[in-house]
């Protein structure tokens, strides 16, 4: 049996008579976006769009990007971070419950890093999704690209949190947790936040 989880409707009674609009719009319209769920192409892209779009109305003004995902694409997570670090506007990222994996890169990576006193950060090195299988030529060669791309995460929050590259592999070599204000020692975070 499936279930659908469909938006909250927010109902406003204007001149023009009642009017009911998705709270993702009140969301934009307040400069919020959010990330819940997993890191993949279609995620990545609605907020993309939300970025650029609140960029063009107005290019100073911060943007808030809530993130509660276990993570996933490493592709589609470095698109959006490349958007996040090239948009003008400064990105206020707040984690809400889980920032694992890319979602973790994702919120390490914003202007500001607020964490709620119960949410958590959960780092690793990058995972071969599917089967490995193929030639032993196929198989090299995705290994290194996956040595590749955990050179360039690795890179990635030592650039945002100021450890070294070797603290850095220190703590992504097996899944590591971050509680609320650990993750604020470890400057992975700038503060936890009791209030929104």
């Amino acid at each position: 049996m499936s279930t659908s989880v469909y938006p909250p409707q927010i109902i406003e009674e204007t001149n023009l008579g009642i009017q009911r609009f998705d709270i993702r719009d009140a969301m934009l319209a307040s400069r919020e976006l959010e990330l819940s769920g997993p890191v993949d192409s279609e995620s990545v892209a609605v907020i993309i769009r939300g970025i650029l779009y609140l960029q063009k109305v107005d290019a100073a003004a911060p943007i808030t990007l809530f993130i509660n995902s276990p993570g996933g694409e490493v592709s589609s997570g470095l698109a959006l971070y490349d958007v996040m670090q090239a948009a003008s506007c400064p990105i206020r990222t707040v984690c809400l419950g889980l920032a694992a994996s890319m979602a973790a890169l994702l919120f390490i990576a914003g202007d500001t890093r607020d964490m709620l006193p119960h949410s958590r950060v959960m780092v690793h090195d990058p995972l071969i999704s599917g089967g490995v299988g193929g030639s032993a030529l196929s198989v090299k060669a995705r290994a290194d690209d996956l040595m590749r791309i955990r050179d360039i995460t690795a890179q990635v929050i030592a650039q945002h949190s100021g450890m070294d590259l070797e603290q850095v592999f220190e703590i992504t070599a097996r899944e590591t947790y971050f509680e609320a204000e650990d993750a604020v020692a470890a400057h992975l975070a700038d503060r936890v936040i009791n209030t929104l």
